[in-house]
């Protein structure tokens, strides 16, 4: 069984401000706001969702097929991913285009300031829901507008179930986008300010969205996460790493996580429990997609 992974794959350029972001920034004159940071730690790292997704299920032993769009300059991530056995056949490759980029800075809490360009990102819609029998489950995360919107669409046609995890996406959809994906959803997962978004602008209540699923799964950082099932909340507790080392992509370790349980047919519990322990072993790692886990 092979799970369709919807979502971006990027160049993550990542830099490490020793200090904290609120010392160096005045309330009083954010009308003007001028700030330089000095970065002495930095790197280039293999990022976006769809990586990140698919190298997580890779750990896990799971056969992850990305949904995708490449720049002209990813031959080099079309290579990694190939090496490390994934199917890369619904890879595009957009010529006059860069690779979707990420730049990330983080302060000495943890705190995170993050520039995007989406790049061959934008153009992700016209890789279609590819029709293959071996794929049984899919996530729409991140990507580009368009895309998130018709590969929902299609994968719902297909009869395939999915787990919408809008992410950072989120504030590009109004209300009724966002209702509309939910409906043709089997699995909502958001964080706890996702989540409070989520309800905003739907108007929907938690115990409503996961009345309308079979499950929600809002998490909540180091405190774990609440699984909602059939109008009831379940607090599955979050997993200490033992040095905090970098937060980047510990999203979507928890998502790789819920897929792999999911596939195995696992209760949302059980699937968070994991979801916990990956998300956990990511921040306790430094640099892109080398997290390991003994499961």
């Amino acid at each position: 069984m092979s799970i369709l992974v919807c979502g971006s794959l990027a160049f993550d350029t990542i830099m490490t401000f020793e200090g904290r972001f609120a010392e160096q920034i005045l309330p009083s004159q954010l009308h003007i706001l001028n700030v330089s940071f000095l970065v002495p730690g930095l790197r280039r790292e293999y990022g976006g969702c769809a990586g990140n997704i698919a190298y997580g299920l890779h750990q896990l032993g799971a056969q992850a097929v990305p949904l995708a769009a490449l720049g002209s300059d990813g031959q080099e991530y079309l290579a990694r991913l190939q090496a490390q056995g994934v199917d890369t056949r619904h890879v595009s490759l957009v010529k006059d285009s860069y690779t979707a980029q990420a730049m990330i800075m983080t302060d000495r809490d943890n705190n995170q300031i993050t520039a995007f360009h989406p790049g061959a990102m934008s153009h992700a819609h016209d890789n279609a829901v590819p029709q293959r029998d071996d794929v049984t489950l899919a996530i729409i995360s991140p990507d580009g507008r368009d895309a998130m919107l018709s590969h929902a669409e299609q994968l719902h046609a297909a009869g395939v179930p999915f787990v919408f995890d809008p992410g950072q996406g989120l504030p590009m959809f109004n209300g009724e986008e966002l209702t509309h994906f939910i409906e043709l959803a089997s699995w909502v997962t958001v964080n706890d300010y996702e989540g409070q978004m989520l309800c905003d602008r739907t108007g929907l209540t938690f115990e409503a969205i996961a009345a309308r699923v079979r499950g929600l799964v809002v998490t909540l950082g180091e405190q774990g996460c609440e699984v909602w099932e059939s109008g009831q909340s379940t607090r599955v507790p979050g997993v200490k790493a033992s040095e905090v080392v970098d937060p980047t992509g510990c999203g979507d370790a928890f998502r790789a996580a819920l897929l792999h349980g999911l596939s195995q047919g696992w209760s949302l519990p059980r699937c968070a429990e994991l979801g916990n322990r990956m998300g956990a072993a990511k921040i306790g790692s430094r640099g892109g997609q080398n997290y390991t886990l003994a499961i």
